[in-house]
């Protein structure tokens, strides 16, 4: 086992190990995950092999400890991850079993093809020009009150009722930007992005991210700051975008 775990930890050393973990942007928990799992996916790790330390992993992807923990500990509840206790204990890299998320992530994939990236930017564009609208045409106390129950909506939603209320809240801001052909085309792009999103694990510390940030982008929204809005939202859909690449991306 200890000659599997320093195999490991020399592979991370210069090349595509530093390309991988490299400091993390603006979405730490979701960008920390894209990242391990890229040096799963990539062989970089490869099962049985051991994870770098977490001091180590924490300095390399510019994350504090406790955000790299929770995202090990949602690798493990995904099954990409085992803890080992012991002298050569760690977080090994094991074979995932095949779900029936994963066949169903395979399965988007292969029909998607080269059009993740395609539809994550289209929404990117969409959503990003809906929340920046919204800032800007919100004038009723209606559109306010609007706002503000599905933010409470989403924010007290369970698990199993998460995607459908964060949806509701995203049409929500597409409703108030006030333009209904945007609210027809977000809708669509919702509805596809749903299906990723429901073949991939649904990781509570992610919820409690994104409720933070709809708090955030409904405040600029209803504070009347367009530039804010747009780019909160950006940020928003960026924690997003990471968790897919890194779950469906092979």
């Amino acid at each position: 086992m200890k000659a599997s775990s320093e195999v490991a930890d020399a592979t991370l050393s210069g090349g595509a190990g530093d390309a991988l973990f490299r400091p993390v942007r603006t979405n730490a928990f979701e960008e920390t995950i894209e990242r391990l799992l890229q040096a799963i996916k990539l062989g970089l790790i490869a099962p049985g092999e051991r994870l770098p330390s977490e001091r180590e992993l924490a300095v390399r992807l510019d994350v504090s400890r406790v955000t790299l923990r929770e995202a090990i500990r949602s690798l493990q509840q995904a099954g990409y991850i085992e803890s080992r206790r012991g002298r050569y204990g760690g977080s090994f890299v094991i074979s995932p079993s095949p779900t029936s998320r994963q066949v169903q992530a395979g399965r988007l994939v292969s029909e998607l093809g080269t059009a993740l990236e395609e539809h994550l930017t289209l929404r990117h564009v969409l959503e990003t020009g809906a929340a920046e609208a919204a800032a800007r045409q919100l004038s009723s106390p209606e559109q306010r009150a609007h706002l503000m129950r599905r933010l409470a909506e989403t924010t007290a939603a369970e698990p199993a009722d998460y995607r459908r209320l964060d949806s509701r809240l995203h049409l929500a801001i597409a409703e108030v930007a006030g333009v209904p052909t945007l609210t027809g085309l977000i809708a669509d792009i919702r509805m596809q992005m749903n299906e990723l999103l429901d073949a991939i694990p649904l990781l509570e510390i992610n919820i409690n991210h994104s409720n933070e940030q709809h708090a955030d982008i409904i405040a600029a929204i209803t504070d009347g700051d367009p530039p804010r809005a747009r780019r909160l939202m950006a940020e928003h859909l960026a924690g997003s975008a990471a968790l897919l690449r890194g779950f469906l991306t092979p």
